[in-house]
């Protein structure tokens, strides 16, 4: 492993967990230094055979004031990058550089009454930092988490998520949160909604079934998962008349890929 210089460090592998056969997260060491908003992303590298670095973007999964950093990663068959990690264990260690990145955070809304995070995958995780902010629990009045998977086994962290309610720091507004399963191909997953997150947008199934309209006035919108599911929200919602929301013009959606 290459020497830390001032862009990039080596860091450790604390912690593994399979949730399934292609999904993997895991933990890792973290310089006291190193600071994030919920939200953003960090780029880990490891190199490959030919001794050639090979980089990807993972968003932070654990809370700022954690002490390890947690990441949330689907396994590619011989994917360049996560087939070497699906080998690595405990004390291994990767490359990250030391400059957080993304605007995918929720500063870049102006206040507004509900907090919809719509994802699929591993994009989950940048919501569960966001999760572990007091501020998104103050700030809001319903937090609303959409997670769509294929089936049970890739509907990952349903009890850290139910958990969080509880949290001492915000178990106050713990009855804020609202989670709706999405199982695309799995009848089994009780309470699950069955169809792609853009269709249950377009048909007006998921509103239905939380009770809970989106309006321009007072929902906020992240959409965070596979290209074609962001391409598709995003797409049925500028239909509906919403705006992608930047820091000099706040609106109403903030879009990010998870890979």
């Amino acid at each position: 492993m290459d020497a830390p210089n001032d862009k990039f460090h080596p860091a450790r592998i604390l912690w593994l967990h399979r949730w399934s056969p292609r999904l993997l997260s895991f933990r890792l060491s973290r310089e006291p230094g190193f600071r994030f908003v919920p939200g953003q992303f960090a780029r880990l590298g490891l190199h490959q055979a030919n001794g050639v670095p090979v980089w990807r973007a993972y968003s932070m999964a654990s809370a700022t004031w954690d002490d390890y950093l947690e990441f949330y990663s689907i396994i590619v068959p011989d994917g360049a990058f996560t087939s070497r990690l699906a080998q690595m264990q405990v004390g291994d260690e990767l490359m990250m550089e030391r400059q957080p990145f993304g605007f995918f955070t929720t500063n870049r809304f102006a206040d507004g009454r509900d907090l919809w995070m719509l994802g699929t995958g591993t994009g989950l995780a940048p919501y569960l930092a966001i999760l572990q902010d007091e501020t998104t629990w103050t700030r809001f009045e319903r937090l609303i988490l959409v997670h769509g998977a294929r089936n049970a086994d890739d509907l990952a962290y349903r009890a850290e998520i139910a958990s969080l309610r509880d949290h001492p720091l915000w178990a106050e507004h713990g009855h804020k949160l609202v989670y709706q399963p999405v199982a695309t191909r799995d009848d089994s997953v009780s309470g699950a909604l069955h169809a792609r997150i853009p269709a249950l947008l377009q048909s007006g199934e998921l509103e239905a079934r939380l009770g809970i309209p989106l309006t321009l006035a007072d929902s906020r919108i992240m959409i965070c998962g596979s290209p074609s599911m962001v391409h598709d929200t995003h797409k049925t919602l500028l239909g509906r008349g919403f705006r992608l929301s930047r820091l000099s013009a706040p609106a109403q959606i903030a879009v990010e890929n998870a890979w």
